[in-house]
């Protein structure tokens, strides 16, 4: 039942996904410009054997796509629950379960296809990382987007405002991003910075993708960021499914 369930909220998200084609491009679009105007700059960048320019900085922007497109994921269900289309749907035999995962696995597929296509630039622009290592990336990349489009869908339905949801959803992204060395490796940042930088869970799911395009899969790195991304996962989904079935209620 929940497998059914989840395979038809799967499906109708993912068609209307599919449908705004502006949306996918717009989406990857930012990450895109890094890559372009960014990753030139680090060429020379002392970077203590932590692999190639691209290696360090391609991995830091495929979390970020994910980071930021999971995060804004709450918009749409705002709208439509101002729509009344999560009302119809709660009133349904549907479990509320289901109702989280379609969308946040529909999520996952959005931008692991757009973490395809910034690795195909990133490739084309010098990139040479192993084959595992780059899908164990869109392997974190799909991890981190269930955790934070389940938290973003909590807060939207929390929020339940554009207003109130946009500020919150800023207030989180923008000291994830700069504490968690998506653009850099933290170890180039004062000691004081790197200390702090560790208190942010992103960062251990960063150091693991950098280790993985290196080709070094049995790293303390890789071993943390896994236990880290599947423990967020885990506590992600189960507060979006407490809050979907409390909301309204």
């Amino acid at each position: 039942m929940l497998l059914h369930d989840t395979a038809l909220v799967y499906g109708r998200s993912l068609r209307q996904s599919l449908r705004s084609r502006l949306g996918l491009l717009f989406g990857l679009l930012a990450p895109l410009l890094y890559l372009v105007f960014f990753g030139p700059l680090l060429t020379r960048l002392p970077l203590s054997g932590q692999g190639s320019s691209w290696q360090v900085l391609v991995p830091g922007l495929l979390l970020q796509l994910a980071l930021f497109g999971a995060l804004f994921a709450g918009f749409g269900i705002i709208m439509e629950n101002q729509q009344g289309v999560l009302e119809r749907l709660r009133v349904t035999p549907v479990s509320r379960l289901a109702l989280l995962l379609g969308r946040v696995l529909r999520d996952a597929t959005v931008l692991v296809l757009q973490a395809v296509l910034l690795v195909l630039a990133a490739l084309a622009m010098g990139l040479r990382a192993p084959l595992p290592g780059i899908l164990v990336g869109f392997a974190f990349v799909a991890l981190l987007t269930v955790s934070l489009a389940s938290l973003s869908y909590a807060i939207a339905l929390k929020a339940r405002t554009p207003q109130e949801f946009g500020p919150l959803v800023n207030a989180v992204s923008m000291p994830s991003m700069l504490l968690s060395g998506l653009m850099l490796p933290m170890t180039l940042a004062p000691r004081w910075l790197d200390v702090l930088s560790h208190l942010v869970p992103f960062r251990y799911l960063v150091d693991a993708v950098r280790d993985a395009y290196v080709g070094r899969y049995a790293s303390a790195h890789m071993l943390y960021g896994s236990l880290v991304g599947v423990g967020f996962a885990v506590l992600a989904v189960a507060v979006g499914t407490r809050v979907f079935r409390t909301a309204g209620a």
